[in-house]
């Protein structure tokens, strides 16, 4: 009793102990595996914090909140280039995805309420826990207030809607991690990390992109160091576009590089190009030596943000005429990308604003083009937090804003301001890319702190009362939120499969842990997936969710 005692007084003199200790003790738990089973990080730290909880722990609800923002902010940031692209009559399916839900959602309470002669609190209470949309409390609430009834009966029934959020909503919480992330691959027979893969590959258009740490084996651009057999060649009739001469070094010293400089025989010539043309120059040249002390040229590669209007509009080799063939000797073209992806280069694509023209060649070289171009693009590991501190207030403030729907109030939250304004501060940083700099490594830390914090304190916060009203009320009230929980999730997952035909399980667990607002599940989908494109999904699904399922409240009231 002392320990309890002790660690009581501890954890609640410094609540953060018991925030971070869940944390750890839950992505702990996370990894263990139960054959193809795997709880993950975000579940473990939820199950986690409901047993700290048990001691009595008291935690502020700003933390929370703060967490919950800095989560939702950063996966609308990485995502809103994609976001926007996605947007049109391709939507249709993620709509009809949350209509289903909200839909089935409702019919799956009344039906639960009237089979167990429930009232209309607990049944709302049920609908808001299992469904975990805390916005039900309130319009349910209120619709209980234009009822008529005895002000101490609807006060008992506002009593019994918060009786039923508190039993329902951990498992309400837990349940779509599971159907997600475990049952929804089981029945596509396909992962997550495969198909988010498969569908990263066709956003790239085809393009490859290598991971950390990996490269080609055969490298497009070489270097290659021939001995002149003969002489008389000039440096201009061994040069193409896709081949330059970089260094030539007689006698042990190196020689000054003009078009008219001519060959001896006995010369050492570093060419550099793309391979096959390298390769093919240096047989009319000589012997390809291994190597040659002194000879080398330090090449670097470059990203350039598109800003000189004079290459809009202009195909690729249109671009390349437009500049100077002394400004474009010695650099070769490594890519594009648009809105934060890689775009095929082919001889059809035309150059817009904001694009990221990829450099290589040696430093002076590529600072010449660049001075054409538009500025260099400085890699940082620091983070833009004037651009994304407006952002998440601007997301904030949005969340505040409420539209009545006749007695209904509608609005974003918290959540849906900050989802919207990081969607859109990531589509303009795609635009404006000298401004708004987020390292990859820093947005994760937000998603994947933020995220598993959140569900911690929300374990702290309602796990103790969650577990006495259990014991007090018995296991029906818990079991049948279970069923609110796990009924419309599995028929609007058939529905999903079967009806939409989604081919994709990356992108329909993130429309589905969008279709019922489930964040827990939606952090644990883009764990599975390493990549954003459960992202698209879930935003669209997610937006529209939050109206439906706030709708829930009065209809409960009215029909169960």
């Amino acid at each position: 009793m002392e320990i309890t005692n002790f660690v009581k007084t501890l954890l609640n003199s410094c609540p953060e102990i018991a925030l971070f200790l869940a944390i750890a003790i839950g992505y702990a738990i996370g990894k263990i595996r139960f054959g193809s089973f795997q709880l993950g990080g975000v579940a473990g730290s939820l199950l986690a914090a409901v047993a700290i909880s048990q001691i009595g722990i008291h935690i502020d609800s700003g933390i929370k909140a703060v967490l919950f923002a800095l989560f939702i902010y950063a996966v609308g940031f990485q995502s809103g280039p994609q976001f926007f692209r996605s947007l049109g009559r391709q939507s249709m399916r993620e709509v009809l995805m949350a209509v289903v839900l909200a839909v089935s959602g409702l019919l799956t309470v009344v039906t639960v309420a009237r089979i167990f002669h429930l009232d209309k609190g607990l049944a709302a209470g049920i609908a808001a826990g299992g469904l975990t949309q805390s916005a039900i409390i309130g319009t349910a609430s209120s619709a209980l207030e234009k009822m008529g009834l005895p002000l101490a009966q609807v006060q008992q029934m506002q009593g019994n809607v918060a009786v039923g959020y508190a039993v329902t909503y951990i498992f309400g919480s837990l349940g779509p991690i599971i159907l997600c992330v475990n049952i929804l691959p089981w029945l596509t027979k396909r992962g997550i990390r495969e198909d988010a893969l498969k569908a990263e590959a066709a956003q790239m258009g085809g393009v490859h992109i290598y991971a950390d740490g990996e490269q080609s084996a055969l490298p497009e651009l070489v270097g290659r160091i021939f001995t002149v057999a003969q002489s008389g060649q000039t440096v201009s009739q061994i040069e193409t576009p896709a081949v330059t001469v970089e260094q030539i070094r007689r006698n042990g010293s190196i020689l000054g590089l003009a078009p008219e400089t001519q060959l001896a025989a006995g010369d050492v010539v570093l060419l550099f190009g793309h391979r096959a043309d390298v390769i093919a120059a240096g047989q009319t040249l000589g012997k390809e030596m291994r190597n040659a002390d002194g000879m080398d040229v330090t090449m670097v590669r470059r990203d350039i943000a598109l800003t000189n209007k004079v290459f809009f509009g202009k195909t690729m080799p249109e671009c390349v005429q437009q500049l100077a063939a002394s400004a474009r000797h010695g650099v070769y073209l490594m890519g594009v990308s648009r809105n934060g992806k890689p775009v095929p280069l082919n001889a059809d694509l035309r150059a817009v604003s904001g694009d990221i023209i990829s450099l290589y060649g040696t430093s002076q070289d590529v600072q010449r083009v660049a001075a054409q171009l538009g500025p260099i693009l400085t890699s940082s590991i620091k983070t833009d937090l004037v651009f994304h501190g407006c952002g998440l207030v601007l997301g904030l403030l949005m969340g505040l804003v409420v539209v009545r729907l006749g007695s209904v109030p509608l609005t974003l939250g918290s959540g849906g301001g900050a989802l919207l304004s990081g969607l859109l501060f990531g589509w303009y940083q795609s635009k404006h890319s000298t401004k708004g700099n987020m390292p990859v490594a820093s947005s994760a830390l937000l998603v994947d702190l933020g995220l598993s914090g959140f569900v911690a304190v929300t374990g702290l916060q309602t796990g103790q009362q969650a577990v006495a009203t259990i014991v007090e009320h018995g296991v029906t009230l818990f079991m049948l939120g279970v069923v609110v929980t796990l009924v419309p999730l599995v028929l609007t997952m058939l529905f999903g499969r079967y009806v939409l035909r989604y081919d994709n399980t990356a992108i329909f667990a993130g429309a589905l842990a969008g279709s019922r607002s489930a964040n827990p599940a939606f952090g644990e989908v883009l764990n599975k997936a390493g990549n954003s494109v459960p992202t698209t999904p879930f935003a669209i699904t997610y937006a529209v969710a939050n109206v439906l399922l706030t709708l829930l409240g009065p209809l409960v009231v009215a029909f169960s």
